[in-house]
């Protein structure tokens, strides 16, 4: 899907777009970079952004909705797909374009970036990482009692999740330690393909009303509704992994214009993909849980009590089988993030010590991105010990509210500014896209910020 056709948008280079030789990890030029792949062949980065986006909460999120609503916020599912396709091309077009990362840009329009961006990322990654260790442990822990063999072992199956939580910290601290990142992609890859057939699977077995799907594609806001529908539009698909996509792309070779449409179909494919999983898991809800008048939790406890209703339903496989693809989504969403994010950590501290653009300790595999996986990883365990204390949380959501407006308003300003080439700025089209989607995530800012008050408050 283009959004939006530029000129001289295909395989060679706009003319004046120029190569931004040692930015980002830019080549050299146009001549050393390989040919773009065949487009049957083409897994790009992409499949690790939406990967890393699609976690267990963007599952649990629209699994709730299709318990609560049926198909009612089906369009809205489908909406935050294609707001995340616009957000990701825009990331992937400053990169690919300008020659700069997105902190580059970023900071181009300003200290203000850095003084918000700094603190974000440091208590971002404190409180992520315990939540993606214990997403990625709480499958584990609600399928080895599951599993016969095992099971039987004595003391197995008492397994604390501290425990689990931990291994699976460790085990993707060690996958993606020294930045290969063409490793990280095909494991991604992998683990996308567990977790279609599990979760597309669970989709298929609930035999779907497809008259009642379709009428969910037509806008409408049930009662009750209206906040619900904005969160699955704004909130699936990730947050600040859509703005690591940039480093992604260099990472994989992909750092001039020739490689833009390339670009847009690996981001495109990848966020049909999602959507897929989107969609599966909201028919799920719909047919499993509201049909049958069926509550579950809203944390990622509520895919456990998903897989004890396929088990009750389907027999003990189905629900070991879905357990299988909880994990891969979880655990994916983990690798992702201890990789782009530990990129965009190296590439903001290297500018605090003053290394140019396009040092190593910028780069993926510097002293940087490894210090943040350490960070991702050591620290959190903490907050695994001793639970997450109240402050920390309300930080977490004073800073995680005002991201997805920060990324969509300074990527509307940096798509039409002087440092974006003529040729691939925005049209008219596109920016009033972003503005509606910055209107969107400022909304859904607000509201979570009002949230994190109240807790305060409470």
């Amino acid at each position: 899907m283009d959004p939006q056709q530029h000129p001289g948008d295909d395989a060679t280079p706009a003319p004046d777009a120029p190569d931004a030789p040692g930015t980002a990890g830019a080549a050299a030029g146009a001549a050393t970079e390989p040919e773009a792949p065949p487009r049957w062949r083409l897994i790009g980065p992409g499949i690790v952004v939406a990967a890393t986006g699609i976690g267990a909460g963007d599952l649990v999120a629209t699994l709730v909705a299709g318990s609560r609503f049926g198909y009612a916020l089906l369009w809205a599912a489908v909406a935050g797909v294609i707001i995340k396709i616009f957000l990701v091309e825009g990331a992937g077009r400053w990169t690919l374009a300008s020659g700069h990362s997105i902190f580059e840009g970023w900071r181009r329009l300003g200290w203000w970036t850095s003084l918000y961006f700094g603190p974000y990322i440091m208590v971002w990654g404190f409180v992520y990482g315990a939540t993606a260790m214990s997403a990625s442990a709480l499958p584990l822990v609600a399928l080895v009692p599951k599993l016969p063999v095992i099971g039987d072992i004595g003391g197995v199956d008492e397994m604390p999740l501290m425990v689990y939580a931990v291994g699976c910290g460790l085990i993707g601290a060690a996958l993606v330690w020294l930045g290969h990142y063409h490793r990280l992609e095909k494991i991604i890859a992998v683990l996308v393909g567990v977790m279609f057939v599990t979760v597309v699977g669970a989709a298929i077995v609930t035999l779907p009303n497809i008259g009642e799907i379709l009428l969910g594609l037509v806008p409408r806001v049930p009662d009750g509704g209206l906040l619900y529908a904005l969160s699955i539009a704004g909130g699936v698909g990730g947050t600040i992994t859509l703005a690591a996509y940039g480093y992604w792309l260099a990472a994989k070779g992909w750092s001039t214009p020739r490689w833009m449409r390339v670009m847009r179909i690996d981001n495109a494919m990848a966020y049909v993909i999602s959507g897929i999983f989107v969609v599966a898991m909201l028919v799920v809800g719909a047919e499993l849980l509201y049909s049958g008048g069926i509550a579950i939790e809203e944390g990622d406890q509520g895919l456990v009590d998903l897989a004890e209703v396929l088990a009750s339903r389907y027999g003990e496989p189905m629900s070991w089988v879905f357990l299988i693809g909880f994990w891969a989504s979880s655990f994916s969403s983990m690798l992702g993030v201890w990789n782009g994010v530990s990129i965009m950590f190296a590439d903001f501290f290297g500018h605090v010590r003053r290394r140019p653009e396009g040092h190593r300790d910028r780069s993926i595999g510097g002293r940087y991105y490894r210090f943040y996986i350490l960070w991702l990883t050591f620290p959190p365990m903490l907050l695994l010990l001793l639970g997450k204390p109240v402050q920390v949380i309300v930080a977490y959501g004073v800073l995680g509210s005002l991201f997805m407006p920060f990324l969509a308003l300074t990527l509307l300003f940096l798509l039409n500014s002087r440092h974006m080439p003529q040729a691939w700025r925005n049209g008219w089209v596109l920016n009033v896209v972003l503005g509606i989607i910055a209107l969107v995530f400022v909304v859904l800012g607000a509201n979570q910020l009002l949230e994190a008050i109240g807790t305060l408050g409470g």
